[in-house]
C-alpha cells in the first residue's frame, strides 16, 4: 500500500493529496469552493494526473458513539455516517460526498473514513459528560464529543517529538485555529479535554460560530415570535463568531483591518476572540494539572503572529513566554518560546493528511 489519496473535505472546499510511504506529498490539488452536488469532474482530473493509489482515505467530521477509530468504508458505515449529519450540517454531507466520489472513481481501491471526534474517544468521563437527565444522555448518546481532532493528534505528536520529550510525559495543549476553532489537552498522547462539544458549535469565537453560549438565552430567543428554530440554528452557525461582532466578515485578516482603522466593533471582535482563547488554554492547562508544551495550528495558528503573541500575553502566570523575533519570523514548524520559558511554544503547520494516510494504512493492516 504505497500512495494513499487523502479526500479532505471542509465545509466548502476540498483538499486532495496523495502521499507516499514516507508522507511525501506526490500530488496535491485544492478546490476552495466544492459543494459536493454532481462533482466528480474535478476529482476525476486530479487522479487523471496524480500517482495510482491503493487506498483512500476521508476525513468525517462527526463519527458519533459508534466510530472511535479508523473505519474502512462500506455500505453500512456510510450509511451510519449519513445518519450523523445533523449533527455536523456544515461538514458531513462534504465527507459524503467526497466518499461517494471516490467510490465512483476508484470502484476497487479501499477506501477508509478517520473521524474527528475519535481522538477525543479517550476523555474521561469527567471531562466527557452533560450534566443532563441520565434518561436523556442514554436514548440520544448525548456527551461532549471534541472535534479537530485529527489536526490535534498530529500536532502534539509532532511538537512533542520536535521538543524531545516522551510523548508518555508530555502535558501539550494545542490550539487549533481557523474558520472553525478548538483547543485541546492532550496528556500522553491521548486527548483529555477539548472546548468543542457535542456539535462544532462549542467552544471558542470562531469565524461564523458563536462558539459557547448561555442555552437559557437560546431558550429565550425560541420563546414567542423572536426567532424560529431555523433562524436560531442559521444565526448560530454562519452569522456569528467574528463575523456577528465585527460586520465584517469572518476572515480575521478583514477584522484586523478593520480594527486598525478604527472600527470599534471590530475591535472588540478581536478583544472577545482572544479573551475566550486565553481562557481555553488556560482550562486545559487545569485538566492537564500543568503543562509543558503549548502549540498553535491551523490556518489562524500558523500565519497570524499577532493572535499568538496576543493570547500569550494574558498566559505568563503559566509560563508562557513568546521570543517577538522568533515569533515574527516562522509559519512552519518551530519554536517560539523566549529562552528561559517554562513552557515552550510551537507552531506547527496542521498535517491532517499525514495523520489520515497514517490511520488509513493501519485501519487496512487490521483486516
Amino acid at each position: 500500500m504505497s500512495a494513499v489519496l487523502v479526500v479532505n473535505a471542509g465545509s466548502s472546499s476540498l483538499k486532495l493529496r496523495v502521499l507516499d510511504a514516507d508522507d511525501t506529498v506526490l500530488a496535491s490539488h485544492d478546490i476552495q469552493r466544492w459543494t459536493g452536488q454532481d462533482e466528480t469532474a474535478p476529482i476525476a482530473d486530479f487522479l487523471a494526473d496524480a500517482p495510482k493509489v491503493h487506498a483512500v482515505g476521508h476525513r468525517v467530521v462527526h463519527g458519533g458513539p459508534e466510530f472511535t477509530g479508523p473505519v474502512r468504508l462500506d455500505a453500512e458505515t456510510r450509511a451510519a455516517i449519513e445518519r450523523l449529519s445533523e449533527l455536523a450540517p456544515l461538514h458531513q454531507p462534504r465527507a459524503l460526498a467526497g466518499i461517494d466520489a471516490a467510490t465512483a472513481l476508484l470502484p476497487d481501491v479501499p477506501q477508509v473514513a478517520c473521524f474527528d471526534t475519535a481522538f477525543h474517544a479517550t476523555m474521561p468521563p469527567s471531562a466527557a459528560t452533560y450534566a443532563l437527565p441520565a434518561a436523556w444522555r442514554r436514548r440520544w448518546g448525548l456527551r461532549r464529543y471534541g472535534f479537530h481532532g485529527l489536526s490535534h493528534a498530529y500536532a502534539s505528536r509532532r511538537a512533542t517529538g520536535l521538543a524531545g520529550l516522551a510523548v508518555e510525559r508530555a502535558r501539550v495543549v494545542v490550539c487549533h485555529l481557523g474558520a472553525g476553532a478548538s483547543v485541546a489537552a492532550v496528556a500522553g498522547g491521548r486527548s483529555v479535554d477539548t472546548t468543542m462539544g457535542f456539535t462544532p458549535l462549542a467552544g471558542l469565537v470562531m469565524a461564523t460560530r458563536s462558539g459557547d453560549v448561555d442555552p437559557g438565552l437560546l431558550l429565550w430567543l425560541l420563546h414567542g415570535d423572536r426567532l424560529t428554530l431555523d433562524d436560531l440554528a442559521d444565526g448560530l452557525e454562519h452569522a456569528s463568531g467574528l463575523a456577528g461582532l465585527s460586520g465584517h466578515g469572518g476572515d480575521m485578516r478583514d477584522v484586523r483591518r478593520a480594527a486598525a482603522a478604527g472600527d470599534p466593533h471590530a475591535a472588540l471582535a478581536l478583544e472577545v476572540y482572544v479573551h475566550r482563547l486565553r481562557q481555553a488554554v488556560a482550562a486545559m492547562a487545569a485538566s492537564l494539572g500543568g503543562l509543558d508544551l503549548l502549540v498553535f495550528t491551523g490556518g489562524g495558528g500558523e500565519h497570524d503572529a499577532a493572535l499568538r503573541a496576543e493570547t500569550a500575553a494574558g498566559l505568563g502566570f503559566l509560563g508562557i513566554t513568546l521570543d517577538d523575533e522568533r515569533n515574527r519570523g516562522t509559519s512552519e514548524d518551530a519554536r517560539i518560546s523566549a529562552p528561559d520559558a517554562t513552557v515552550t511554544t510551537w507552531v506547527i503547520t496542521a498535517r491532517e493528511d499525514i495523520e489520515i494516510a497514517a490511520q488509513t494504512r493501519a485501519a487496512l493492516r487490521a483486516r
